[in-house]
């Protein structure tokens, strides 16, 4: 009898939870989602309790959640996706770039020397100057800067400023002073000091050659790291970024994350990976991948195996094609190699995640060396290695990658971006294993996109445009640099999504609009799978919910905070 009432009144109190449900704190309605989610890929209306999507399916369905309190946003039939995850940024100094001296579209040299002009007016003395992301590329004619070419504009302000792809600088001949550069400073491991007739460096520094300079340029202040973050979250809001994996980050950096979650100010979900040979740093208190909370984890490792193909620096099996003899440099953390297999042997039996910059083939493939030793040393693990950038592949080495689960973490921009020039560097053959993202999916490849912001735009409907239609940035290919290496507009999204989850061990949490994980959303202006693909790069952002709240209003044209 007393088995009975007990039963009676479970019966009774699910039947009153039931009739006494909790409404929804938003529904969205009205929209064409697109869940990423495979059980059910598509849905017209979405319910969010708190940070958590609570019901996804027909607008009749979902609004019997609606409360008196409820929020309900009509999506105007318009396309709404789970919120966009950058698997590769450097967030900082993305935001950092957005105030500085930029130069990436400058088409001359002269328009580089104004734009420099230009900001020493508004500099005080002796103040550095940098930002830049320089493209030679660009200009008429062809050719590499030199401090000569920026010294009359700068007599009293030292200047290091950042080819785009992050693997070269120029610096004026202030800076050179100030870091002890000179026709007898030795080319350090990793680096290149680009010297004239005479031997006399010309102010272009490769790779590690830039860390001379850069150890004499004072640090970020505090206010200077915040205004940055702030200036990047806004940015990300605005164009559909819910989350980012920041690469290389300072501890500071960290830091300025840390207080803005505290203060309800961090609107983008960051998981930060240092550079690995801060390794003891994380080993000594416990880190493991993905340690941390919603908007804020650690646990990943950056390490660099080569420089890039633009800068001559990528490290390649043959030598390059235009400049013969040149096989670009390995890292100089990868000298010697066995420094880095200690570094990556004991950050994975520490459980925490590796991360490696590799773009020329040979760099790529020495990197897969180094993980098969390490799988083999500590096996029955899941690690999730990643390779980020992966763009220059040995045909050997697609099954490589399945094999050993190694994540490509890619960034379509840059194929059309480098697709201008890159078979002058390296030639058809080789060209066409590059940005080679059809090749990785067929081989059963986990894809993870992003974009290596700032050395490209964080934008990420331009990402999805190059993944579809691989378009040249300088118009000549309309139908597509390598073609067959397209992708879909499902798998380029899904790759941003589900894909970068995946990549930081998140895809139970996020990455698909699925009832139970984190309501991170973004509201396009066009439905990106039904335009024509051209027309993909035009497409705006009109919101961003991170966490079920608005922190994009495209209609206010605001950033929220997250706890508005």
């Amino acid at each position: 009898m007393k088995f009975a009432i007990v039963f009676l009144n479970c019966v009774l109190g699910a039947s009153l939870l039931a009739q006494s449900k909790p409404a929804a704190d938003l529904i969205i309605t009205n929209a064409k989602v697109w869940t990423v989610d495979k059980a059910h890929p598509t849905a017209q209306a979405v319910a969010v309790l708190g940070e958590r999507i609570v019901a996804v399916g027909s607008d009749a369905d979902v609004t019997t959640l609606r409360g008196p309190a409820t929020k309900v946003i009509d999506a105007g039939g318009k396309l709404l996706l789970p919120g966009f995850n950058d698997s590769h940024v450097h967030f900082v100094p993305g935001g950092y770039q957005l105030d500085a001296v930029q130069l990436n579209d400058a088409t001359s040299t002269d328009e580089v020397v104004r734009r420099i002009a230009e900001r020493v007016k508004r500099t005080p003395k002796g103040e550095w100057i940098q930002g830049g992301d320089w493209d030679e590329t660009k200009w008429t004619p062809v050719q590499l800067p030199t401090a000569k070419l920026i010294d009359a504009v700068t007599p009293d302000n030292p200047v290091l400023l950042g080819r785009y792809d992050g693997h070269s600088a120029l610096a004026n001949s202030i800076a050179l002073r100030l870091a002890g550069i000179t026709a007898q400073t030795p080319d350090p491991p990793g680096g290149t000091i680009v010297r004239d007739a005479q031997g006399n460096p010309t102010g272009d520094l490769k790779d590690a050659a830039m860390n001379l300079v850069n150890k004499v340029i004072p640090p970020l202040s505090h206010d200077q790291r915040l205004r940055a973050v702030h200036r990047a979250l806004e940015y990300a809001a605005s164009v559909g970024i819910t989350s980012v994996q920041h690469m290389d980050p300072d501890y500071p950096d960290i830091a300025v994350y840390a207080e803005l979650l505290q203060s309800g100010e961090l609107t983008t979900r960051i998981y930060a990976a240092p550079l690995i040979d801060q390794v003891d740093d994380q080993v000594k208190i416990g880190i493991r991948h993905a340690f941390g909370g919603p908007y804020l984890r650690i646990g990943a490792l950056k390490a660099f195996a080569d420089g890039s193909l633009g800068s001559g620096t990528a490290y390649l099996f043959d030598p390059y094609s235009d400049e013969l003899g040149n096989h670009g440099l390995l890292s100089d953390e990868m000298q010697p190699l066995s420094l880095m297999r200690e570094r990556m042997m004991k950050a994975d039996a520490a459980g925490l995640q590796l991360c490696t910059h590799a773009i020329g083939d040979r760099a790529i493939s020495t990197v897969l060396d180094l993980y098969t030793d390490v799988a083999k040393a500590h096996p029955g693990v899941e690690r999730r290695f990643r390779i980020e950038h992966a763009q220059h592949m040995a045909e050997k080495d697609f099954a490589r990658f399945a094999q050993l689960d190694v994540i490509a973490s890619v960034q379509p921009y840059q194929a059309i971006d480098d697709g201008r020039w890159a078979e002058k560097r390296i030639g058809h053959d080789r060209a066409s294993r590059t940005y080679a993202f059809r090749t990785f999916l067929n081989h059963g490849v986990h894809l993870a996109f992003g974009t290596d912001w700032d050395v490209a735009p964080l934008d990420p409907i331009l990402t999805v445009y190059a993944a579809v239609t691989r378009a040249t940035l300088d118009g000549k290919m309309p139908g597509g640099w390598f073609p067959e290496q397209k992708l879909t507009v499902a798998e380029a999204v899904e790759a941003y999504t589900m894909g970068s989850a995946y990549a930081e061990f998140q895809e139970k949490e996020k990455g698909s609009i699925t009832p139970g994980k984190l309501a991170d959303m973004v509201l396009l202006s066009d439905d990106i799978f039904t335009i024509d693909a051209p027309k993909i790069r035009d497409v705006k952002v009109l919101k961003t919910i991170v966490g079920g709240k608005v922190v994009w209003d495209v209609s206010r044209k605001k950033q929220y905070s997250a706890g508005d």
